[in-house]
């Protein structure tokens, strides 16, 4: 902001990533790999970074695939405290502009119309396998994580891919047709165009849903559901884990009472965070058969059932 009085500029208010020491900011990387059907896909890789700590370069990160909302969102390599909280903690992290993502022109945005919950999949692991051949990341440690419709892509990829070892779905969606008739009426008419006309398609939509075909699940889930929200109900929520408890299948969730489709209020984004690492930790402790420590576990959350 100019100063009228000398006219000279001056600061309001800095922006976040002045706060932070360099050795803690890891820099998102553009990269773009194929897909299925030849398909260009763009995605930012952030390596972990914390000059704090020393570690042998022999030894391959875990990695988080993040899913954006929408799913006609956008991932940005813009600043954010949320990725840099995964990086400074050892976790590798890759944001995925899967298939539909708005910024690259309308044919990119509209190549996912009838094929949500496939497309967006294979770009997620396509992206995964990419960082596995480049020798970045450790095969046994990949995790998956969105929210809302990015929540579903983390369900559908868990469901009908064997490739994951744990994810986190945010207020995710677990049954379309539950979609289709419970949502606020602006999205109503969403998954007509990015799967088919419901009424005609049943059979699709039963198909796509990971509720439905929770037979061929084998790996933790973590579900964060705000309990006020009117876009995915926590019946999502509800149904997925209830399904889960049939196949004796280990998983872990938080609801929040005061919390809509996202998460507002600092405290239970802390808490959202941290309980997300408990439970990749806790993964990661029977993978290498060793504990993980931190300093941020969030001691009341448990695995329901067994964990192995």
């Amino acid at each position: 902001l100019v100063n009228r009085k000398d006219w000279q500029w001056c600061i309001i208010r800095e922006a976040a990533s002045t706060l932070f020491d360099e050795k803690f900011i890891s820099i998102g990387q553009n990269i773009n790999y194929k897909s299925s059907n030849n398909a260009d896909i763009q995605a930012y890789y952030y390596p972990p970074k914390n000059d704090n700590y020393t570690y042998d370069d022999t030894i391959l990160p875990p990695l988080i695939v993040k899913v954006h909302g929408g799913p006609t969102g956008q991932a940005h390599n813009d600043f954010s405290l949320a990725i840099q909280y995964w990086t400074s903690r050892g976790f590798a992290l890759l944001d995925v502009n899967y298939r539909g993502s708005t910024g690259f022109g309308r044919q990119y945005r509209e190549s996912l119309y009838r094929y949500w919950g496939i497309y967006d999949r294979e770009d997620m692991i396509a992206g995964a396998n990419y960082l596995l051949n480049n020798h970045l990341v450790d095969k046994n440690a990949l995790f998956v994580s969105g929210s809302s419709a990015g929540g579903y892509s983390v369900l559908a990829a868990l469901t009908f891919d064997d490739y994951f070892c744990g994810g986190c779905s945010k207020y995710g969606i677990g049954d379309l047709s539950a979609l289709v008739n419970d949502t606020h009426k602006f999205e109503s008419g969403y998954c007509d165009i990015l799967i088919a006309n419901y009424k005609d398609n049943k059979q699709i939509f039963y198909d796509r849903s990971p509720v439905c075909h929770t037979d061929k699940l084998s790996c933790p889930i973590l579900f964060l559901q705000g309990n006020d929200d009117k876009i995915v109900p926590p019946n999502q929520a509800h149904d997925m884990i209830a399904a889960l408890k049939t196949k004796n299948i280990p998983y872990a969730a938080v609801f929040f009472d005061d919390e809509g489709h996202g998460f507002r209020k600092s405290e239970n984004i802390i808490r959202a965070l941290h309980a997300e690492l408990t439970f990749y930790t806790k993964i990661l402790s029977n993978i290498y058969q060793t504990d993980v420590i931190s300093d941020f576990y969030d001691k009341n959350l448990e695995f329901a059932y067994n964990e192995t």
